[in-house]
C-alpha cells in the first residue's frame, strides 16, 4: 500500500479515550467506511497481499465479530472465497464450536457454525485491530476444531506493545502499524 493511503487511513481513524471501560484508548475503524476511496485502497492492498503470498487459493475468509464482517466478505468476494463470521456465544443457529478467550478487558467466548468451514480448507482470519491477540487465537482455535488451516491471519491495525501476534499460530500482517 503506498504510504499516503496508509497516512490516509490512519487519519480517519477514530480515538476515544476509557472505551469500553476506563484506561483503554479505542481505534475506531469506522469513520474509515465514510471514504469510499479509502476503503477501496484498503480492500484492494488486502487482496494483493494475499494473492502475492499465497500460492494456493484460499477457501474461507474469517472475520470476526463484529467490524471484521465490514471487510471481511469484500475480500472473501474479490478472492473468489466464502466468507464464514465468527460470533460472540449465543448468535449463531445449529451445531457451534466454541472457544474462550481474554481481551484487554475480560472474557468472552467466540462460537463458529462447525459445517461452515471444510475439513483442509485454508483459511484467512481477518479483523481490524490486533492488540493482545485473544480474539484472533480463539479464531485459529476454531479453524483447527474444524480441522482446516489458518494460513494467515490479517489486521487493518496492530498495538505492536501488546504483542499479540506473537499468540498467533500463522503469519500475520498488518497494514497500519500503532
Amino acid at each position: 500500500m503506498a504510504q499516503h493511503d496508509i497516512e490516509r487511513i490512519k487519519s480517519l481513524l477514530g480515538t476515544h479515550e476509557d472505551f469500553p471501560k476506563k484506561g483503554i484508548v479505542f481505534k475506531d475503524m469506522f469513520p474509515v467506511f465514510q471514504d469510499p476511496t479509502a476503503v477501496e485502497a484498503l480492500i484492494s492492498n488486502i487482496v494483493h497481499h494475499i494473492n502475492s503470498t499465497q500460492a494456493e487459493k484460499i477457501d474461507v475468509v474469517v472475520g470476526l465479530d463484529a467490524r471484521g464482517f465490514l471487510f471481511g466478505p469484500l475480500v472473501a468476494l474479490r478472492l473468489g472465497a466464502a466468507f464464514v463470521p465468527v460470533r460472540k456465544q449465543g448468535k449463531l443457529p445449529g451445531e457451534c464450536a466454541s472457544a474462550v478467550y481474554e481481551k484487554e478487558y475480560g472474557q468472552d467466548v467466540f462460537e463458529i457454525q462447525k459445517s461452515a468451514v471444510k475439513p483442509g480448507a485454508r483459511v484467512i482470519v481477518i479483523d481490524d485491530l490486533i492488540a493482545t491477540g485473544g480474539s484472533a487465537a480463539a479464531a485459529g482455535e476454531l479453524v483447527k476444531k474444524c480441522q482446516a488451516t489458518t494460513v494467515e491471519y490479517v489486521f487493518i491495525m496492530e498495538l505492536d506493545f501488546l504483542k499479540g501476534a506473537e499468540k498467533l499460530d500463522a503469519p500475520v500482517y498488518s497494514l497500519i502499524h500503532l
